[in-house]
């Protein structure tokens, strides 16, 4: 009997009653084929080019080797590029070597470690020892929180906040609150008061699929009225949001309310890794010996010395902030002139909300083939019916690029029907004669 695989998502694969893991994995590829006869398989494609505005993909199946416009990278700054973000990296693997050698703890822990975590450190307006760098973004979130609540705490979770502050909570007890939904944080607090020891709230500064930000300053407020401990991660925020690039908790004016940051180096940073800085340093002392993937884990290599670098040039340069803000509002204008419907972003992530799965599919299939890169987001990523086109705006866009783009979106709108409103009969952006 022929499966229909449209009813299907990654999900259904992770663990199918009665089959071991090799049917399992048999399973998934068949499904994962499916998905590639059909165009939609736009996950783990092969570049050959750097990471920017615009990137050339390999010949892959379907994939015609060639030059994309590309919305996948949270880069948005450009920093990997930056000349002197590389020559930062060069000049420290020239001086250090590839590698650490061994974990921080018995002889991995040297002056390019302290240098960034001092600066980082300075970057939120905290004292030295406040931070802890660790190697990827994810383990600065799942790492730290293992280590940090236990079965007598409870950690109240915003139910959109990045899968790796979900695997840190294995060991706490968890509650979950709708997104940005202030009534139900209170009232699970209110209720937690006196049940458990540690009371940690858990939000993104600006969340990673609808591009919306947390209501910061109302959430702080909530939290310390019932004195609770609250941690923002922000990793999309730093260096897009904020006067100075400080993120959303510049933005709402409480960076020095916040308990505990984290985030990562791998978006506007330029770089791979993470960190998590505490308004107690005590806390950073605990983590050192008590967070077993720092202790246990290869410290970070010396390449990490370009963070320091791409941080002091959201100061030293801020006009590559003002380029990336004057392209979101140009894209976003754009969009929402063609009739696409955006949701609440307010950052650099923007969505085109679609609904179906199996259409978002074939949105993301089409932009594919007319040369512009995206990212189709589905289940369980997002709930069932909410799929949409997931882009990352770079301050190295261009306005050809943003154009292209918008062409494109115009001519799969009409052929799929996928406008929701239309603001206005001015598109606002250069429209391109023959280019579909």
């Amino acid at each position: 009997m022929e499966i229909d695989y449209s009813r299907y998502s990654f999900k259904d694969f992770e663990n199918i009653p009665n089959l071991d893991i090799h049917e399992r994995a048999n399973a998934h590829k068949k499904y994962v084929d499916h998905l590639r006869e059909k165009g939609f398989m736009n996950y783990r494609l092969l570049s050959t080019s750097p990471c920017g505005p615009e990137i050339e993909l390999a010949e892959q199946g379907y994939i015609k080797k060639g030059k994309y416009v590309s919305f996948v990278s949270n880069d948005y700054l450009g920093f990997t590029q930056h000349p002197q973000v590389k020559n930062a990296v060069i000049s420290s693997i020239k001086k250090y070597g590839t590698g650490a050698g061994s974990s921080p703890l018995i002889g991995g822990y040297f002056d390019y470690h302290q240098d960034l975590e001092d600066k980082i450190s300075s970057f939120f307006g905290r004292p030295k020892g406040s931070t802890l760098v660790y190697t990827t973004g994810y383990t600065s979130n799942s790492a730290s929180l293992l280590s940090l609540l236990k079965k007598e705490d409870i950690a109240i979770v915003d139910m959109a906040v990045h899968a790796s502050v979900f695997e840190g909570l294995s060991g706490t007890t968890i509650k979950r609150f709708q997104h940005n939904n202030l009534e139900v944080l209170e009232r699970i607090l209110a209720s937690s008061r006196k049940s458990y020891r540690t009371k940690m709230v858990i939000i993104d500064g600006v969340y990673s699929q609808d591009g919306d930000l947390a209501k910061l300053d109302e959430i702080i407020e909530i939290t310390h009225k019932y004195e609770g401990v609250l941690m923002v991660d922000d990793a999309h925020g730093i260096g897009v949001i904020g006067k100075t690039g400080r993120g959303a908790m510049e933005y709402f004016n409480v960076l020095d309310k916040v308990d505990i940051i984290t985030g990562t180096f791998s978006k506007t940073l330029a770089n791979i890794g993470g960190y998590f800085v505490a308004k107690n340093p005590e806390l950073i002392s605990y983590l050192q010996i008590q967070s077993r993937q720092y202790a246990f884990s290869a410290a970070a290599m010396p390449a990490i010395a370009g963070v320091a670098k791409a941080i002091e040039l959201i100061d030293e340069e801020p006009h590559w902030q003002k380029c990336l803000w004057e392209n979101i509002n140009y894209y976003k204008k754009g969009l929402l002139a063609i009739g696409l419907d955006i949701g609440n972003t307010g950052s650099a992530i923007i969505p085109v909300k679609i609904g179906d799965p199996e259409k978002n599919s074939l949105v993301g299939k089409l932009l594919l083939e007319n040369g512009i890169y995206t990212n189709p987001i589905m289940y369980p990523a997002v709930s069932l019916k909410d799929s949409r086109i997931r882009m990352s705006l770079m301050a190295t866009h261009t306005k050809e690029h943003l154009d292209k783009a918008l062409n494109v979106f115009e001519y799969v709108s009409k052929k799929l029907e996928i406008a929701k409103h239309l603001q206005t009969p001015n598109f606002g952006y250069e429209k391109k004669k023959n280019s579909l």
